[in-house]
């Protein structure tokens, strides 16, 4: 499976694993899963983490170098992807997050979340609830 995990996930599989749920533990340590990771996430880190969001203080450097040296591959963002959020409703307005369900949707990856309002949007999202 291809998986694309959102700014959350990434955050927690690489400085907090322990906060990860074991289902998202699960699919991390498969290596028949090709993980992705997105630079829309490494500039919400770099937004919100400026902003001092206490959620997010990591320094999105840091976790690009982590998330490379860890095998996960880096997914460019292109204008397909970019067009390609005109084309999703407005069920969450999150700028970051439907740019990531767009690359997700674009190129057939499950983008897994643990946002209940992310989820709400027809495959490709794949919701794993923190216990």
């Amino acid at each position: 499976m291809k998986i694309l995990l959102d700014t959350q996930m990434v955050i927690w599989a690489t400085f907090w694993p322990e906060l990860l749920p074991g289902q998202a533990r699960q699919l991390i340590a498969d290596e028949d899963n090709d993980m992705y990771f997105s630079p829309a996430s490494l500039w919400e880190v770099a937004i919100k983490s400026a902003q001092n969001r206490p959620d997010f203080q990591v320094d999105a450097k840091i976790l690009r170098g982590q998330l490379l040296e860890r095998g996960y591959r880096e997914m460019a963002i292109t204008g397909l992807h970019t067009t390609a959020v005109s084309d999703l409703p407005l069920v969450h307005k999150d700028p970051f997050d439907r740019l990531l369900l767009a690359q997700a949707k674009t190129e057939n990856l499950s983008l897994v979340t643990s946002d209940a309002t992310l989820a709400m949007y027809p495959a490709p999202v794949l919701l794993i609830r923190r216990c």
